[in-house]
């Protein structure tokens, strides 16, 4: 599917947080730190189907990068005001694991696609700057793959977002 699926996962390293700290400081566009991010989820964490999207609206939110464009293009709103989701994540922030495509049909309204895609399991990590959720990191592989150790890798990974969903949030004003 992916080219940043991972089949074995590796540990999180030291010099994997330098290099992340780097790409903040010579990033030219948001991209470059979208896919950095990517790219090391899906040797860490894994991953077939990696999103990035920025609340909106208190309670939408809007995609801001994606792995897979043709099926899920930058810029997809999804309404999420009064959904659990949004509790746990957006309002408790929280990570969300759904484990089985039960648990994906239970609570996503494009879950049809999400399964067609051959997707079983999904990690939304909330992006959290400041006691506020200004975002979602995304994550999808198959049935069963994430743990709970995958959620702290990902809340550490997630925070390399901050700035640039900040900045994003900025200029949309």
């Amino acid at each position: 599917m992916n080219g940043a699926s991972s089949v074995l996962r590796r540990d999180l390293r030291l010099a994997d947080l330098a290099a992340l700290a780097k790409a903040l400081q010579i990033a030219e566009r948001p991209a470059d730190i979208y896919q950095a991010v990517e790219h090391l989820c899906g040797e860490v964490i894994g991953h077939r189907l990696f999103t990035i999207m920025r609340v909106v609206d208190g309670s939408d939110v809007e995609r801001v990068h994606t792995s897979m464009p043709a099926i899920y293009s930058v810029g997809g709103r999804k309404r999420k005001a009064q959904t659990q989701w949004a509790d746990h994540v957006l309002r408790e922030m929280k990570p969300f694991r759904a484990s089985c495509p039960e648990e994906i049909r239970a609570t996503f309204d494009d879950h049809q696609t999400i399964l067609d895609l051959g997707i079983g399991s999904i990690l939304n990590i909330p992006i959290v700057f400041r006691r506020r959720c200004v975002g979602t990191m995304n994550l999808c592989h198959n049935a069963g793959w994430y743990r709970q150790e995958d959620e702290s890798a990902g809340l550490l990974l997630a925070a390399f977002l901050v700035p640039v969903l900040l900045d994003s949030e900025r200029d949309a004003r």
